[in-house]
């Protein structure tokens, strides 16, 4: 079980570092941002401060301890949101597989810290089970 919480500390740390560093610069409409999502991807500016407090209130869901059913929604948002903004550059002529590829790495880390996530759930009740 140790190993097991380690792991979902470490990928879930991760993932919650990458998505929050991608909803900061959202939320302040910094140019980067504005750039990537309206000038590369065609998004209405309103959207852009939007997409980052939701990324923000996904990060806080999956990081504060209790809450299942909350997390369960934060982890199918921010993945939601990840694999949206795939299909977008790739739908965008994005250029080669090298251009949106590096989204596989918080999309892998949503899934290993989402999996880890339930593997701690499923050994916290079967402790529950067998105590009583």
């Amino acid at each position: 079980m140790k190993k097991t919480r380690i792991l979902y500390w470490l990928f879930t740390g991760l993932f919650a570092f990458m998505m929050l560093g991608s909803a900061i610069p959202d939320i302040i409409v910094m140019p980067m941002a504005v750039e990537g999502m309206h000038g590369g991807l065609g998004y209405p500016i309103y959207f852009i401060p939007f997409i980052g407090v939701a990324k923000l209130l996904g990060v806080i869901a999956i990081l504060v301890p209790g809450y299942p059913r909350i997390k369960e929604w934060a982890y199918a948002g921010l993945m939601f949101d990840l694999l949206g903004a795939t299909y977008s550059l790739i739908a965008v002529g994005g250029g080669g597989v090298g251009d949106f590829a590096f989204m596989a790495l918080p999309i892998g880390l949503g899934i290993l810290s989402y999996v880890y996530y339930h593997r701690i759930s499923r050994a916290r009740l079967a402790a529950a089970v067998l105590a009583h």
